[in-house]
């Protein structure tokens, strides 16, 4: 048994912060902002939506094209940094909402990178017959855990949420997933605060050495793809579509120049949204698929790499 992506879905949220808004607040410009990382405008999920209802939207999107109900769902992974609530799962929320009923949901935690994690569970739950339809959703709202009089953090993020739905197939749609995870950088990236007895103990804001970060990324990204290449007897001449973690079009470049392959071979949307953490993967991927690049028989990379520090990849034959 195998898996294939039959739908994807994004939904951002409606209040757009352009860069010059930002540099009303923060001692910075557009331009500095632009020739960084690429960015121009991100979007901030409004007061009363939540991580769930960012995820529901992209997740009503994925189920309607490929054709399935929320009834049809029977495994909900959530990749998320910024759940509803401690607990229950911001999976289980959603699955709630969607009116989806006692199929598996839960959430996974491993930042950047929690997309492809996600996937990556999701296809061996397809594989292992413990599912048939699942809905893999990454959704963040990076806006309520972030510093904004900080402008090494406050420019890099926004809110949203992208999703895949995986059906079964006989022919392998997932070709392979390489996941790791080296805890020793923990502190380059994170938020280091915790809910204790009623109050925050920490900080509750991202935190980044920025510098590191980036020299870190850029060599695992082109690692894991090696590593997928590799397991699958490709080179990067056989990559269609390259679609690494949106987080900073500096990383991104590097990381395509680092495979030897052409930026036209790379979908980058961190433009329009700025760094969605686990949503980036799915939003790219969603807007891909929608303006017709990614075409059937397609090779498409996937890579992530987060906070942990965590990253991974899943090569995809895409089947839609």
């Amino acid at each position: 048994m195998h898996s294939r992506i039959a739908g994807t879905g994004r939904y951002l949220p409606a209040r757009i912060v352009t860069n010059n808004e930002l540099a009303e607040r923060v001692a910075t410009s557009d331009e500095w902002i632009r020739t960084r990382t690429g960015i121009r405008q991100r979007h901030i999920a409004a007061q009363d939506e939540q991580t769930s209802d960012l995820a529901l939207g992209a997740a009503r999107e994925a189920l309607a094209a490929a054709s399935l109900s929320s009834a049809d769902v029977d495994l909900i992974i959530v990749a998320t940094t910024t759940p509803d609530m401690v607990f229950p799962s911001t999976a289980c929320i959603l699955q709630a909402k969607l009116g989806a009923r006692g199929g598996p949901a839960l959430d996974v935690q491993a930042v950047c990178s929690g997309f492809v994690y996600a996937l990556a569970i999701a296809d061996r739950m397809i594989a292992g017959g413990l599912a048939r339809n699942a809905l893999v959703v990454g959704a963040e709202i990076y806006s309520r855990i972030l510093d904004w009089n900080d402008r090494g953090t406050c420019v890099l993020f926004g809110d949203g949420a992208g999703a895949v739905v995986l059906v079964p197939s006989d022919e392998p749609g997932i070709l392979s997933s390489h996941l790791h995870a080296d805890g020793h950088y923990k502190d380059i990236l994170c938020v280091p605060g915790q809910v204790n007895r009623g109050g925050v103990v920490g900080t509750p804001f991202v935190h980044m050495d920025g510098h590191a970060v980036f020299k870190f990324a850029v060599k695992v990204l082109a690692d894991v793809a090696e590593e997928a290449l590799a397991a699958n007897g490709k080179t990067a001449r056989d990559i269609d579509w390259l679609i690494p973690h949106q987080a900073n079009i500096r990383i991104m470049d590097a990381t395509a120049k680092r495979l030897g392959l052409a930026t036209e071979h790379v979908i980058s949307t961190v433009d329009a949204h700025a760094n969605t953490s686990a949503a980036s993967i799915p939003l790219a991927l969603d807007v891909a698929v929608r303006d017709g690049r990614i075409r059937r028989g397609d090779n498409v990379m996937l890579l992530g790499v987060g906070g942990g520090f965590t990253w991974g990849s899943v090569f995809v034959k895409w089947q839609m």
